[in-house]
């Protein structure tokens, strides 16, 4: 890992961890939640929002005041509000997306939940989606939440993603394999 992703994945740790904590003590954990989905709908539909927590061209007062303008806009908690305002005072909006996943993390941690990012050659049946789901709770020991996407390029199969582990089963992976073993013996 390159020591800037390092380092952004620390601080965004940390303010996490906070925020968690905070917002259990306080049982806000369920806005928190909302929150989230907020900002990770606009960071991925955004190129402005990107561009204000990216850029060093704004100053802190320019992200400050985007910021609270943004948070009042969308309607955010004020625990989440003054916690992108912090951020924006300390210069560390960059590390929001690290933030908003890390955050998801722990409160799926929490709740005994864990997501599994699923990519297949066309969109799962919910028998099919059932049926992953339940094999990887007997697997992981915990309740799965499928993030499911669509990429035809795989042919067939599916590629698994929990958590560090990954499962391709995916017919291109096994075509570019057996490319691999062919030019070896050539």
């Amino acid at each position: 890992m390159s020591e800037p992703a390092s380092i952004s994945t620390g601080i965004a740790q940390r303010y996490a961890k906070a925020v968690f904590e905070l917002a259990k003590e306080a049982k806000k954990v369920k806005a928190v939640e909302t929150d989230l989905t907020a900002l990770h709908d606009a960071m991925t539909t955004s190129d402005d929002f990107r561009a204000l927590i990216h850029s060093p061209i704004y100053t802190r007062g320019q992200q400050s005041d985007a910021i609270t303008a943004l948070a009042k806009k969308m309607k955010l908690s004020p625990m989440i509000a003054n916690t992108l305002a912090l951020m924006a005072q300390k210069r560390r909006l960059f590390v929001l997306p690290q933030l908003v996943q890390t955050l998801r993390d722990i409160i799926a941690d929490d709740k005994g939940e864990i997501a599994a990012d699923v990519t297949s050659a066309k969109a799962l049946t919910k028998a099919q989606a059932d049926k992953l789901a339940a094999s990887l709770k007997k697997t992981t020991g915990k309740t799965v939440t499928l993030h499911q996407t669509v990429d035809e390029t795989l042919i067939g199969g599916l590629i698994v993603k929990v958590g560090s582990k990954m499962i391709d089963t995916s017919i291109r992976s096994k075509l570019n394999s057996l490319q691999n073993v062919m030019k070896e013996v050539g």
